[in-house]
């Protein structure tokens, strides 16, 4: 096989014949920079097969990720001492996803978070959504991105480590309009980033919100309310009793949204703040000034006793900030582990929730010869 030596990738294939386990057929593509492994990860409720990808960097870290959501299953990189450990939440079986997720590790479209009462108006034309989380659409619909089988493709790349997935929701897939061709690249580069590129494209004018959920806990077990928060947004976007914005930016000053300054995540969590009560805690978005398209840091979040620090960098102009809220201890993940209250938190850049029905919020529709683009970068390092 001619290669070009730059790469220097070696291809290693498992001898599928008589294999008792998922991982008895399975392939592996090395480089300097790391390497990707891939085994059958089980098959669908409808029938279809899953693959799960293993990328690992030249110095141990390692993501988890399968095509079924895209779904970051687990992720470990390293604390203070060098010690691999876990720090997203989730599942050890493709059947627990399908059953119950409150969308773990997934990529998430074709609108993440909420759209008011699943309606929007397009050039003049009314779409209906599922109400999914009544009395709201929320994060693409009953089938969205987040349980779809994506097609699965490794890519060689000087960064790292790299996985394409690729997907075609068609016209009228939960609502949405139009014909659309997305891509997700994942990059597991040698400082410990994971990297998620998006592109898409459409036929039709549409509406479009991509982003990712991972569940973190950069201590690997318990709740997240000793992790401290700071970020640079001046303004969130306040939300009614059902968590949809009420189109003001709100300025942070004064309140427990401003995270400016360093400030642990149970510092002002249960003060008696309407904002608060509305979503159980932090659900919320915040609004960064920058120009939309530049790759910004939005979020570093850090964790004594382990010494993690998460740097969370995109080009979308907000960030939903959610503490976990919803977990009650009703799902046993990972390894056993009962997941309860405030036990992982989320930080998914988007544009804003229900943009569609907000004239004042940054526009969201993506048009015939337009290219949609969204980085997003989940860094770790240690202190």
């Amino acid at each position: 096989m001619n290669m070009p030596k730059l790469f220097n990738w070696i291809i290693t294939i498992g001898i599928c014949a008589g294999a008792s386990s998922l991982a008895g057929c399975a392939s592996t593509l090395s480089s300097r920079g790391g390497e990707i492994a891939k085994a059958p990860f089980g098959v669908t409720q409808d029938g279809k097969p899953v693959d799960i990808y293993t990328l690992r960097n030249a110095k141990g870290a390692e993501a988890r990720i399968m095509n079924y959501g895209g779904i970051v299953v687990s992720l470990k990189v390293p604390d203070k001492n060098g010690s691999l450990g876990d720090v997203v939440l989730g599942y050890d079986a493709l059947a627990e996803y399908e059953k119950q997720s409150p969308y773990f590790g997934c990529l998430v479209g074709r609108y993440g978070n909420r759209i008011a009462k699943g309606k929007f108006t397009l050039n003049g034309v009314t779409h209906t959504l599922a109400t999914n989380n009544y009395p709201n659409a929320l994060h693409g619909g009953l089938k969205g991105f987040d349980k779809q089988v994506w097609n699965a493709t490794i890519v060689k790349s000087l960064a790292g480590p790299t996985l394409e997935l690729t997907y075609l929701s068609k016209d009228g897939e939960e609502g949405y309009p139009g014909n659309l061709s997305v891509k997700a690249v994942y990059t597991l580069t040698s400082d410990h980033a994971l990297r998620l590129d998006y592109t898409a494209t459409a036929d039709k004018d549409t509406v479009l919100n991509l982003t990712q959920h991972s569940y973190f806990n950069l201590a690997g077990r318990g709740d997240i309310l000793g992790h401290v928060v700071e970020m640079p947004a001046d303004r969130f976007t306040p939300v009614d009793s059902t968590l949809i914005p009420t189109g003001e930016l709100r300025p942070v000053d004064g309140t427990p949204f401003d995270f400016r300054k360093p400030t642990a995540i149970g510092a002002r969590i249960n003060q008696a703040d309407e904002q608060l009560k509305f979503g159980g805690g932090y659900d919320h978005n915040w609004v960064f000034t920058k120009r939309i398209g530049d790759l910004t840091l939005l979020a570093r979040v850090s964790e004594a006793t382990t010494g993690r620090v998460l740097e969370v960098l995109s080009t979308e102009p907000g960030l939903q900030f959610y503490t976990g809220n919803f977990l009650d201890g009703s799902i046993t993940g990972k390894g056993g582990w009962v997941y309860a209250f405030r036990n992982g938190f989320c930080m998914e850049p988007q544009h804003y929730p229900d943009s569609p029905n907000q004239p004042n919020f940054p526009v969201v529709v993506l048009k015939p010869g337009q290219t949609y683009r969204n980085t997003i970068i989940y860094r770790f390092s240690t202190r």
